[in-house]
């Protein structure tokens, strides 16, 4: 830095610019000009005429009034100018304050000229004027204007005028003088962090090689959109969203450079024209320096501020619509490479008729607007139906599906989004007539999202299903599943065998896995025993499990993994699913020979599991043996627990739980909605659970096969704790509304179950 003369050093030293950082009150005025740095004042003290004890100075564009304080301690009198009259009254409160009664405040449009009371010896003006001279009539005979000028860039230059005889004349440039902040030091100004918070932020930003803009929003919970939208103002920069971008993408553009420096720059060039280039960011601090110097010399840079999240939107437009170029190229020649920039391809639907496929921006955005809707609902699955005169788009949220009216689509539009859809899926969009599976990812903030699809020809066209499993390396673990503490206690018991069989049985959709991988997270926390699954997908990747996908195309099945696995010494063992014989003894040979071995089955009962491993031609006294526990569930919509309210029974399903009416005390509860459950009244899921524990009793009766209905009533005189029972628990507790129990229960177990003329209370 500049060596300046000592009183300067002194005058520095003195005021502190703490005491003029504009605060929340005036925020949307200040800029970098307003509340320069303490640096950038040293600096343009260092290039100025040095400022005489008894000299008169004007300040214009003075701002906050860090700059006109320090130079009210070098000068006789300071006259401060400021065209923003909240400004103004700011700066006299801040100069009364510190007691710098010899600055006089001026609030006035400096480019029409100002009106003083006397001539001074030095003007310096940190804004941009059109016509310097304007200010001539403010200097006396040999005084100096020291004035910023060039256009308004990053780094604007400063140049030195004296009055000479009534005119201005320019004498000299006296150097640059950065008067940008960064966005650090912007939210500091503004009084969003402190100093505290944001070495803090910096420390995770360095340990998780993330920006320290990106933690500070996260720590802090700040609405995204208002934060850029602030920081762009006080950068001096534009912002911008990503709708109003994407209809005038240049593909070409996006190809002209490496990939990896937009990366690294966060830069995205997006339009061209009349010599500019216009490239958004969602940094603010980017430079475009180094863009400059790869586009042609007479072409300017403008630098549009974006939100991160329309940043991963715009590249992942301009990437598939590449992407989509490149596919038609391979599969058409040149004649499909246009047809797909242009945004069509020709294709026939199941009617025989022409198609056009419609890649471009405005699509891709549609996709990804719906994934965001989708995230924001913490919904399950998407669906995308085509019908004859229509186009649904739906949300299966808290296992209700939900109509997103939103997206009023053309048939043309949704088979175009469909197409985006298999190009993020690397599926191939030429294929209408046969289902296609894939999967892509999603990442949104630290969590990343593993999107299964599946498409399916349909009479109108294509539809798709995603699936939405985010991917935390953490699953629920099993006292967050919403189990009583005593089944929940039963459950982790059963995980800390020597060996044997637990199933959790139940319906698509009915949270097996989530059960499954609630237990494996408990072994994970634990780190005592070696885990190993093998699975059908892998829904969730849990840290510290050792996690492999069957491979059918390959020959690797469930059976070949269970064989596989036994010689790997592990302790515990998960089969994503029992689907044949030959999986099933695997499971029981497994665990006859040391192992824990857990899976699921699709059946309805726990006591139907045991007809299902019948069917499956599993021995019965092989079941007896090794067979520890199974777990048959359903999921439940659990009460908003920010509106929750005592509610009246309905009398028809009270009837069917309580044929004999109600126990005294009976209550129940309900949500109101809300704004944090978007007025449905419930959020979330809850696992219901039938708990069968195998004893000497039901291990006698599994090897004598007696039929179903028989082992039932054996298992209920064993203890076996119904899915009625559980759902009453949660009912009275307040978990679940008295509205779910039809959802889940069959009509014949909403009563206590009836045996030989009585009603069994288990």
């Amino acid at each position: 830095m500049k060596r300046i003369y000592a009183r300067a050093e002194e005058a520095l030293t003195r005021v502190s610019r703490h005491d003029f950082v504009a605060g929340a009150d005036i925020a949307p005025s200040i800029t970098g000009h307003s509340i320069p740095r303490q640096e950038t004042v040293h600096h343009l003290l260092g290039l100025m005429p040095e400022i005489e004890p008894d000299q008169v100075v004007m300040h214009v564009g003075g701002g906050s009034g860090y700059l006109t304080a320090v130079m009210g301690e070098l000068a006789h009198r300071v006259i401060y100018v400021d065209r923003n009259p909240v400004l103004a009254d700011k700066a006299r409160e801040r100069f009364f304050a510190k007691g710098l009664h010899n600055i006089d405040v001026v609030q006035a449009e400096a480019g029409k000229g100002v009106e003083a009371d006397e001539a001074c010896d030095l003007v310096v003006c940190t804004t941009f004027l059109s016509d310097p001279r304007v200010l001539t009539p403010n200097l006396r005979e040999g005084g100096h204007l020291v004035c910023l000028e060039g256009r308004a860039g990053p780094v604007p230059s400063v140049a030195m005028y004296c009055n000479r005889n009534g005119r201005l004349e320019r004498e000299r440039t006296l150097g640059w003088v950065d008067f940008n902040r960064n966005s650090e030091q912007i939210l500091i100004d503004l009084g969003v962090v402190g100093e505290e918070d944001l070495a803090r932020a910096r420390a995770e930003a360095a340990s998780k090689n993330e920006r320290v803009l990106d933690v500070l929003r996260r720590s802090l919970n700040m609405e995204e959109v208002e934060l850029y939208r602030s920081l762009a103002q006080q950068r001096g920069m534009t912002f911008t969203e990503a709708d109003e971008v994407l209809n005038h993408l240049n593909p070409e553009l996006f190809r002209r450079f490496s990939r990896t420096f937009l990366d690294l720059s966060r830069m995205i060039p997006v339009a061209q024209a009349d010599g500019k280039l216009a490239v958004v960011t969602d940094d603010p601090d980017a430079r475009t320096d180094q863009l400059e110097r790869l586009t042609p010399v007479n072409q300017s840079t403008t630098c549009l501020l974006v939100t991160p999240t329309d940043f991963r939107r715009i590249w992942s437009a301009l990437d598939l619509t590449v992407k989509g170029s490149r596919f038609a190229a391979e599969q058409g020649g040149a004649t499909g490479a246009a047809a797909v920039a242009h945004g069509e391809e020709n294709g026939k639907d199941l009617f025989g008729q022409e198609i056009n496929k419609h890649i471009s921006p405005y699509l891709i955005s549609v996709y990804e607007a719906i994934l965001l809707d989708a995230v924001g609902e913490k919904a399950s699955d998407i669906h995308i139906e085509q019908y004859e005169n229509r186009v649904r788009v739906r949300l299966r949220v808290d296992g209700d599906l939900h109509e997103l009216p939103q997206y009023q689509l053309s048939a043309r539009e949704i088979r175009g989004v469909i197409n985006v859809i298999k190009l993020r899926a690397e599926l191939n969009i030429a294929e209408h007539r046969l289902p296609q599976g894939g999967r892509s990812r999603l990442q949104l903030g630290e969590t990343t999202y593993d999107l299964r699809i599946q498409t399916q020809p349909s009479l109108h066209g294509e539809n798709a299903i995603i699936r939405l499993l985010p991917q935390t390396g953490r699953a629920m673990t099993i006292a967050e599943l919403g189990m009583s503490s005593v089944i929940g206690s039963r459950y982790q018991r059963l995980l800390d065998n020597p060996a044997g069989l637990v199933l959790v049985v139940g319906p698509t959709g009915s949270g097996k896995s989530t059960t499954l991988y609630a237990g494996l997270q408990n072994l994970a926390d634990d780190g005592r025993r070696k885990v190993i699954t093998v699975e059908d997908p892998i829904e969730y990747a849990i840290d510290n499990i050792q996690q492999t996908r069957v491979r059918a195309d390959i020959g690797f099945s469930f059976a070949d993994a269970m064989r596989a696995f036994v010689r790997e010494d592990p302790d515990v063992i998960l089969v994503g699913e029992i689907r044949d014989q030959e999986t099933a003894l695997e499971a029981i040979r497994a665990s006859q020979t040391g192992h824990v071995v857990l899976s699921t089955l699709h059946c309805n009962d726990a006591v139907d599991s045991l007809q299902r491993l019948y069917d499956l031609g599993v021995h019965p006294n092989s079941i007896a043996g090794e067979l520890l526990a199974v777990i048959a569930q359903r999921l439940a919509k659990r009460i908003c627990s920010h509106c929750r309210r005592p509610s009246e029974p309905d009398p028809v399903v009270l009837a069917e739980v309580f044929p004999d009416g109600p126990p005294a005390g009976f209550r129940c509860f309900e949500g109101a909605g809300c704004d944090k459950c978007n007025g449905r009244g419930t959020q979330g899921r809850v696992a219901i659970v039938e708990y069968m524990e195998v004893d000497t009793d039901i291990r006698n009766a599994i090897s004598s096969q007696p039929p179903v209905g028989e082992l039932r009533w054996r298992a209920l005189d064993a203890g076996l704790v119904t899915m009625r029972d559980s759902a009453l628990d949660h009912v009275i507790e307040g978990i679940i509304p008295l509205s779910e129990l039809p959802r889940i229960l069959p009509r014949e177990r909403m009563a206590p179950e009836i045996r030989g003329g009585r009603r069994c209370h288990s």
